[in-house]
């Protein structure tokens, strides 16, 4: 079995003080720089719908209000090498059109460079799911690629 598109194709990360955050059509990674050392007990993470909050050693490094809704019972998180928190979260909508512009609602907004890439790198998602004999993860697009790209599904075959 081939590697999933992003491992493939690389990822479009929107860089923040404290670490990283990237997207695929289905989920949403984010990944958090704490102090070497830091032990799984250090760490409180909520994670809801609508909402999510992390806080290492008793001070918080993230909290507020996520741009869009996430499926509660498969938001995980994980500490790796005691220095690295990865957060998954699975989007409730899972179509190229719903690109992220920011991880929460008014914090960590991709910049618009940023932000075009995200959405070129889902449409091209988007693509290979639809023509699975097909490897887009090297391929260029322009044009109509906003919101998704172009809607081919009521063409004949």
């Amino acid at each position: 079995m081939s590697a999933p598109f992003e491992e493939r194709s690389g990822v479009v990360p929107c860089g923040t003080p404290w670490g990283r955050w990237y997207q695929t059509l289905e989920e949403v990674f984010i990944e958090v720089r704490v102090p070497p050392g830091t032990r799984a007990k250090d760490v409180r993470c909520s994670l809801r719908s609508r909402h999510i909050s992390l806080a290492v050693c008793g001070q918080e490094l993230l909290q507020g209000k996520l741009f869009d809704s996430t499926v509660t019972d498969e938001g995980t998180w994980t500490l790796e090498d005691r220095q690295l928190i990865r957060i998954i979260l699975m989007k409730t909508n899972r179509d190229a059109g719903n690109c992220w512009t920011s991880l929460l609602e008014n914090e960590y907004a991709a910049d618009p460079w940023v932000q075009d890439q995200m959405q070129r790198k889902l449409t091209l998602e988007r693509f290979q799911r639809e023509n699975p004999g097909f490897d887009f993860s090297g391929a260029e697009i322009s044009g109509n690629y906003s919101k998704g790209g172009p809607d081919f599904s009521s063409l004949e075959k």
